[in-house]
């Protein structure tokens, strides 16, 4: 391993200045919220000196609060902490099983949805989720900060859009109506703890006469970045979210796709296999929605 240096600073001020700082040395700097990719990469494939900035002890990355508007979660919150948040569970039920697939029970104390979105991996499981619920990236900054939706935060593989002297301290969320609710499915070769072939994120909005009034989709591990799709949300609202709207939505999915073959499948199967997860997300969405 190479030469490390670490720091925890107590102020959103202060990890700016170690980060423009370090940019305008040309010396690497390196966010660490739950530290369960990092540590994996500085071990293997990642191995150049830094200085490790632990943003951890900011009370803006673990603000958590769920307001009568918009639901907020800092970007530093174990997964494992949330899934413990009863009405967080019942709000965002699809966010919390994708933010409970990361990894295993030891790494979910660990690991957080902001990291997840931050190592920016196509196949993050709580990426398409984030995208269907319509969260919102709070963006901290030396100039006041800024917002971006998630679906246009990560621009590529490993890649996203946070510049020097730029953290995440936490995603901002729409409170879903009582007739709302979310879904997310993946499936993967193995039983847990593996990566995603696919993953679909599904969010309704299910009216008295049974009809889908708003909806959003998200997909993962079918393209270099989770993708919203609008033609599968088009394709469920207005519809009693019957057998051909749910095909045509994951019909939607497919055509948004462009993955790769890989050893865990061909791109030809993860079309096919988003297009079922669409479907099958969009349909527990509704039942949740509509309080089945």
């Amino acid at each position: 391993m190479g030469a490390y240096a670490y720091v925890a600073p107590q102020s959103v001020e202060e990890v700016v200045a170690i980060l423009e700082e370090h940019a305008s040395s040309g010396d690497r700097a390196q966010l660490l919220a739950g530290g369960t990719d990092l540590l994996v990469q500085m071990r293997t494939v990642d191995r150049e000196p830094r200085t490790i900035v632990d943003v951890k002890k900011l009370a803006e990355t673990n603000r958590l609060e769920l307001g009568g508007d918009e639901i907020y979660i800092g970007a530093a919150i174990p997964s494992a902490v949330l899934f413990e948040n009863e009405e967080l569970k019942a709000l965002l039920p699809g966010l919390l099983e994708a933010s409970d697939l990361i990894g295993s029970t030891q790494i979910q104390g660990r690991a957080t949805m902001g990291g997840n979105l931050c190592n920016s991996s196509p196949a993050g499981d709580s990426i398409p989720a984030m995208i269907a619920v319509g969260a919102i990236c709070d963006i901290g900054n030396g100039s006041g900060g800024r917002q971006i939706p998630v679906e246009d935060f990560v621009t590529g593989v490993g890649t996203n859009v946070l510049e020097s002297g730029e953290l995440l301290l936490g995603l901002k969320i729409p409170r879903p109506a009582d007739n709302s609710r979310d879904a997310y499915l993946r499936f993967i070769p193995r039983t847990e703890m593996d990566i995603a072939v696919a993953g679909a994120g599904v969010s309704v909005t299910i009216e008295a006469d049974g009809t889908c009034s708003t909806a959003r989709v998200g997909i993962g591990a079918v393209a270099p970045t989770a993708l919203l799709v609008p033609a599968a949300a088009d394709a469920l609202i207005g519809t009693q979210l019957d057998d051909d709207a749910l095909n045509a939505a994951g019909e939607a999915c497919t055509a948004a796709s462009s993955p790769i073959t890989d050893k865990r499948g061909t791109a030809e199967y993860r079309r096919k296999v988003v297009a079922v997860l669409c479907r099958r997300a969009a349909n527990i969405a509704k039942q949740r929605a509509a309080g089945a």
